[in-house]
């Protein structure tokens, strides 16, 4: 399964459409996600931002052995961009993903 995190832009063709943090961590933790874009800023930050999902995929990954998606990131805010990048990494190198 391809989820796509995002509150404005179309879904691309094949692709499940969630508008918040906590929907695309209830499909992680279901299993069967194999990739996962994210956007930054969606629209109220006090439900959360991509930027929740990244920590809740490294802290996973580091407490309990989960098998992170392939991540990929669409916000256009280039601060949290680099931010999220900077997590992607840490996930990787925390499961030694080349």
């Amino acid at each position: 399964m391809r989820v796509y995190l995002d509150d404005e832009r179309s879904t691309p063709e094949g692709w499940v459409r969630v508008y918040w943090p906590d929907e695309a961590i209830a499909l992680l933790r279901q299993g069967g996600v194999t990739e996962i874009s994210l956007d930054h800023d969606l629209g109220d930050d006090a439900r959360g931002t991509g930027y929740d999902v990244i920590a809740w995929i490294e802290e996973a990954v580091a407490l309990d052995g989960f098998v992170p998606p392939s991540i990929r990131v669409h916000s256009a805010n280039p601060s949290a961009r680099l931010r999220m990048e900077a997590g992607i990494a840490a996930i990787e190198r925390l499961a030694r993903i080349p």
